[in-house]
């Protein structure tokens, strides 16, 4: 009789049994759907093979800083050299805000692209993004500085004049366009949010325009989008002065879905490093002309520091949050 009952205790747990995963042993500030096993900041790929995807269509985009149908076609002829590389169909996706970009990682419909230095943490933390690569050389990869730019006839000379001031930030979650102003700026002379209220412009693009129109009295953004503006004739250098130049951080990274299967993955990574770039493209990203691998944990610490220390974190509730805010 006691068998009986066993045996059966038994067959109802066996589904169960059966489906149970494997505890996750270490997840730090990841997502509940993702793991971090081996302590690397980023999510682990499914060990259920099952979970690991293979797209059909590979979905690429790059970070919305500018309007992105320049870098579409910019981008073509190495769409078009992943397509051939990875023997997949391969689409630029267009995105108009960080945010939306973080949505189509999380979702499923993005499998890799760039994100800025900022939304890189948020993308890596809710969204699953594992970030491998940044623009670069034979040397190094590309870094900006965070600039404060005024317009040439500003009054404004230095920072401590800010304060009062329409000041533009670009996003809650940009390193450069907030984080690293919070951070920054105090020793220079002026505390954000206490001397003047930041106003969110949405993109670095705005907010330098904004700056140019008289719209905001200044703007923290970052070099290299204020460089590239300067180099397409979209702005001149000498409509701006600028009063405050920042040590260099790493630009935007690029990142897969932690859920692509490894064979896929490894041969795609593999395409980005072996890919030199067109004369156009090079000229865009001041003469960088490859992909150069980074490690999160180890490359992109100065930006987690930086928000430590403005009080930020890369959570989903810090997402919410600023979510809430706009």
């Amino acid at each position: 009789m006691h068998l009986r009952k066993l045996l059966l205790t038994l067959a109802l747990l066996a589904p169960a049994l059966c489906w149970a995963q494997p505890a996750c042993t270490n997840r730090g500030d990841l997502d509940t759907q993702y793991c971090d096993a081996n302590k690397d900041l980023v999510a682990d790929t499914p060990t259920d093979q099952a979970k690991q995807k293979v797209p059909n269509t590979l979905v690429f985009t790059f970070t919305p800083v500018e309007d992105p149908a320049v870098y579409d076609r910019m981008f073509k002829p190495f769409v078009q050299y992943l397509s051939q590389c990875t023997g997949k169909r391969v689409v630029f996706f267009q995105v108009q805000s960080n945010a939306a970009e973080i949505e189509a990682k999380r979702s499923g419909r993005l499998h890799v692209g760039g994100f800025s230095t900022g939304p890189t943490a948020f993308a890596v933390n809710i969204a699953g993004a594992v970030p491998f690569t940044v623009i670069g050389n034979d040397k190094s990869f590309q870094a900006y500085n965070v600039l404060l730019i005024v317009r040439k006839d500003s009054p404004i000379q230095k920072m401590a004049d800010l304060k009062g001031r329409k000041v533009a930030h670009t996003s809650p979650s940009s390193n450069s366009g907030h984080l690293a102003p919070l951070a920054l700026f105090p020793a220079a002379g002026v505390v954000p949010g206490t001397d003047y209220k930041p106003i969110f412009s949405g993109k670095h693009d705005q907010s330098i325009l904004g700056v140019a129109s008289g719209d905001y009295d200044a703007a923290a953004v970052a070099s290299d989008v204020y460089d590239r503006m300067i180099e397409r004739g979209v702005i001149k250098a000498s409509d701006f002065r600028i009063i405050y130049r920042s040590e260099k951080f790493p630009t935007q990274s690029f990142a897969y879905a932690h859920d692509l299967a490894p064979a896929f993955r490894d041969r795609m990574l593999k395409c980005f490093y072996d890919y030199r770039f067109t004369d156009e493209l090079k000229k865009a990203f001041d003469g960088s002309d490859r992909f150069f691998p980074i490690n999160y944990k180890k490359d992109y610490a100065i930006v987690r520091q930086v928000a430590e220390k403005a009080g930020e974190t890369y959570n989903r509730a810090a997402y919410d949050k600023q979510a809430a805010r706009k």
